[in-house]
């Protein structure tokens, strides 16, 4: 009636009247829209460069022209509870003779099993062009460059396989390998040395 008092609402009501259907259930444990993932795909939301990689992602290569171990960087293996094999193929490798300054060309494989530490790609891209002007005979280039990756990685096995352009009507495939002492890996190492080229490919020119 006029004059009545209005109706009291609850503290904190909604004074709308629309009619909402009910809430939706609550987004399970892992699903997108939990902290740390993107809603639209589901995948971890980019956080920048990885800890310890100052190479990769910093939009700016700078290569250098002398010899530099300290270019290599690592990140953590995700998958540390298995063995398996990566392998990089480097088709383009340059180096110099130390005797007469004249270029080498070659291929370098190296091929390794993680433990902790993987090597990051483009940080090994730059290593390896970093003998460009460096003197070295071929097989001390692939012994250096096994020596190098070990010293970064501490990988369980590695074997770095260098083939090299013909000089003088020779050409020169040099191949080092290495098995964590102790281990199954050792064993490994001495059988694959053995082993590893038991059906030597035709080499015409390359």
């Amino acid at each position: 009636m006029p004059g009545d008092k209005a109706e009291e609402r609850p503290s904190g009501a909604c004074a709308s009247s629309a009619v909402t259907g009910p809430p939706g259930p609550s987004a399970p444990s892992g699903v997108p829209g939990e902290a740390g993932e993107s809603a639209s795909s589901g995948l971890p939301e980019k956080s920048g460069r990885a800890p310890g990689l100052t190479h990769l992602g910093s939009g700016e290569t700078r290569y250098a022209f002398s010899y530099d171990p300290d270019l290599l960087e690592t990140f953590e293996n995700r998958h540390p509870d298995r063995d398996y094999f990566v392998k990089f193929n480097c088709p383009e490798f340059t180096t110099l003779c130390p005797i007469t300054g004249q270029p080498d060309f070659g291929a370098i494989y190296i091929s390794y099993i993680p433990d902790r530490k993987m090597v990051e790609s483009k940080s090994l891209k730059l290593y390896l062009f970093s003998f460009r002007n460096h003197g070295g005979f071929h097989e001390d280039c692939v012994n250096t460059i096994m020596n190098d990756l070990i010293r970064v990685m501490e990988p369980r096995y590695i074997e770095v396989w260098g083939k090299f352009m013909p000089r003088g009507g020779i050409s020169i495939d040099p191949f080092c390998n290495w098995g964590r002492p102790g281990t199954k890996y050792e064993r490994m190492a001495e059988y694959r040395l053995l082993n590893h080229d038991m059906y030597p490919e035709k080499v015409d020119n390359r």
